[in-house]
């Protein structure tokens, strides 16, 4: 591997044969060296789509030149609501179209949904290609491109099909931030708020002190808001690859908030707003649980409001918590029916755990406006 400039900030990913670097920092995306030593190959497809495209997919494909032969594009339709089988196959069409082999390296150019669409295509197309995340928005800097999780929503459920698949490398270019709007920014701040409450407090205590400097996108911090991110979920991914047991605290607020997106109709708010949302839901049944105190829910309720994120839930039926629930038991840490969600306990900590429907809709009510 080529040499990185001193300035870029690199986190490993520790999975024995499948370990890989996250490089983050600026100026990243036109260095030819970010590239080297990539799995070798005649051609490159980047899977991008129409809004990122425009933007950096030239800058991509020249500084790929000198490691391929022959750099191709596709630009998929954007937005959660194109997360499925029809855009998943325009992939398989140009690979297919382009005389993709074995060996074919896709570079997944976008935010979170361009990120599992193209890790599932490259984990399906003859069976596994390798492929390289090139996340462009905060949310899938700091959480989607990490670990290995690929996927497309089906209309019963988000995420619901897809396949562990691990990229060759995870490159964070920071500079790709600029162009990001308000609300994609306040959307991937909440994936970064959600690392304090299950594993590090201290960063909690930062992210609080520094959420104005978050939103105004001040370098600095941006840096080490998106390092600490990672090196969090390095750590976790790295003890729990497949989500048989720790793994699953990351998803602090999305059983919630995956709930909202598919109750709604997938698109209509942002993941990172769900999750925002989602979190302070699952904060209050944390409460009910007596595993947190009122003053953590207040706190985690005003940094998630400040992040400009929302913090009153939808309501989504006439019967709104028969359809929360309805939605939440197909969501992939159901066991048999159950809904099991996760916890804050203490703050700095969370586990996975049942809880009484009854007490659910409690904390439904009271959250939704």
């Amino acid at each position: 591997m080529a040499v990185i400039s001193p300035s870029v900030s690199r986190v490993d990913i520790d999975l024995g044969e499948r370990s890989y670097p996250i490089f983050i920092g600026p100026g990243l995306l036109d260095d030819a060296a970010t590239w080297a030593g990539l799995p070798r190959a005649a051609a490159a497809l980047i899977v991008s789509n129409t809004t990122v495209a425009p933007l950096y997919a030239e800058r991509l494909e020249r500084a790929l030149a000198p490691h391929y032969k022959t750099v191709h594009r596709v630009a998929l339709p954007d937005g959660e609501v194109h997360k499925d089988w029809q855009t998943l196959n325009l992939i398989f069409d140009a690979l297919l179209e382009k005389g993709a082999d074995r060996k074919t390296v896709l570079f997944a150019l976008g935010g979170g949904v361009v990120g599992d669409m193209t890790g599932f295509a490259a984990a399906s197309f003859m069976r596994g290609v390798p492929f390289v995340q090139v996340p462009t928005t905060l949310l899938s800097q700091v959480d989607s491109s990490v670990g290995g999780k690929t996927g497309i929503n089906h209309p019963l459920g988000k995420n619901m099909v897809g396949a562990f698949y691990q990229p060759q490398r995870v490159v964070c270019d920071l500079g790709t931030l600029d162009t990001l709007p308000p609300r994609e920014l306040s959307a991937g701040l909440a994936e970064i708020i959600k690392y304090g409450p299950i594993a590090d407090m201290a960063f909690f205590d930062w992210v609080e002190a520094n959420v104005e400097a978050l939103v105004a996108r001040d370098a600095a911090a941006l840096t080490h808001a998106v390092r600490r991110s990672c090196e969090i979920k390095a750590w976790v991914v790295g003890q729990d690859e497949r989500e048989s047991g720790l793994r699953a605290i990351l998803n602090f607020g999305h059983t919630f908030g995956h709930a909202i997106e598919a109750g709604m109709g997938y698109g209509e708010w942002l993941h990172g707003e769900a999750v925002g949302c989602g979190m302070v839901m699952a904060a209050r049944l944390s409460e009910r649980l007596g595993t947190v105190n009122a003053a953590f829910v207040q706190r985690l309720t005003a940094l998630v409001e400040r992040a400009g994120l929302p913090v009153r839930a939808p309501r989504l039926a006439s019967d709104n918590v028969g359809r929360y629930l309805e939605l939440m038991r197909v969501d992939k840490k159901a066991e048999a029916g159950e809904i099991r969600f996760v916890v804050i306990d203490p703050p700095g900590q969370a586990r996975m755990t049942p809880a009484p429907d009854a007490l659910v809709g409690e904390v439904i009510e009271a959250s939704c406006g």
